[in-house]
């Protein structure tokens, strides 16, 4: 078989997780329940801030576009997965796949630099409580905001060419259960030092980024909190951080253990399991970690059931 390339390339095959019937069947009610609680929980976050008046702040505006960031990047590989655990058709052209990968890029920068803006938009309301409703505009708001999406869809653009230009020769078969840059690397059999530099440098700047923003906000933060007298002040300040602190920590402790290693490294089952967590596990956990540790969400939840309730009673 020649050397081929994005152009002539026949549909990869994923191969998925497991080639037991049985296995197959439990991870896919499994994936299933878990992308349902996904859906439902950040359609839900994102609907109780649209409503809800009192929510109407930057810290919510962020979570909302967190929320929307989890459902759309879950769901560019989760009904893909199920579709390949539930049928024989394993398959996915070569369009599909590298469409999936960018998407998924998109998705997944974006949000580090959504959790980077979440962490400045903390700091402001702790260290500068007195000018936080000047800072953080709503200018400022879509400005952040903006700039996560374009730095998104850049890094993806970069990555997609970067990895467009690979050959494969002798395999069309993806020992993964979507189309990620490592496996897609192992899979290549031309020289991919330039794919694995250019996923590096953009990976690494993105961490670099998005981490020295955080790191800054939180020492600020910390720094902050120790100076309050009182034992309440200090847990009411730590209590407005500390989801976001959880999610962070979550989001990149698995982004930077499977992105920033190079191709020998690369460990199907370990990479797979790390895969799992943070494209099908983490887009579940943030509504429940940003709402179960939040009185104004579950406040807010229960007076949009009590307005809709009162609807009802109306007509």
């Amino acid at each position: 078989m020649g050397r081929r390339n994005s152009t002539d390339m026949p549909d990869f095959i994923l191969m998925g997780l497991t080639d037991s019937a049985e296995t197959q069947l439990v991870l896919s009610v499994l994936f299933l329940l878990i992308y349902l609680i996904t859906v439902l929980g950040n359609s839900g976050m994102i609907l109780i801030i649209r409503l809800d008046p009192q929510l109407h702040t930057p810290m919510y505006f962020f979570l909302t576009h967190l929320s929307f960031l989890d459902l759309n990047y879950s769901s560019v590989i989760t009904p893909k997965t199920l579709q390949n655990l539930l049928t024989s058709t394993k398959s996915i052209s070569f369009l599909g796949c590298f469409t999936q990968m960018f998407f998924f890029i998109v998705f997944v920068a974006a949000e580090g630099f959504i959790l980077s803006s979440m962490a400045y938009d903390r700091y402001v309301a702790i260290c500068r409580p007195l000018h936080y409703p000047v800072i953080m505009s709503p200018r400022l708001c879509w400005s952040l905001l903006s700039g996560c999406y374009v730095m998104g869809f850049a890094y993806s653009t970069v990555i997609e060419i970067s990895m467009t230009r690979l050959h494969f020769c002798n395999s069309n078969v993806i020992q993964h259960f979507f189309c990620d840059t490592s496996p897609i690397l192992a899979l290549s059999c031309s020289n991919t030092y330039e794919a694995e530099i250019t996923i590096f440098i953009c990976a690494g700047s993105n961490l670099l980024l998005s981490l020295s923003t955080i790191s800054a906000s939180y020492l600020s933060i910390l720094s902050t909190i120790l100076k309050i007298n009182s034992t309440a002040g200090k847990k009411k300040a730590f209590s407005t951080c500390a989801s976001h602190l959880l999610g962070v920590t979550i989001f990149y402790s698995s982004t930077i253990f499977t992105y920033l290693k190079p191709k020998t490294s690369y460990s199907l089952g370990r990479d797979q399991v790390a895969s799992v967590f943070y494209t099908i596990v983490i887009p579940m956990l943030n509504p429940l970690i940003y709402s179960l540790r939040n009185k104004e969400v579950k406040n807010a939840a229960l007076r949009v059931l009590k307005k809709g309730e009162g609807s009802r009673q109306i007509k």
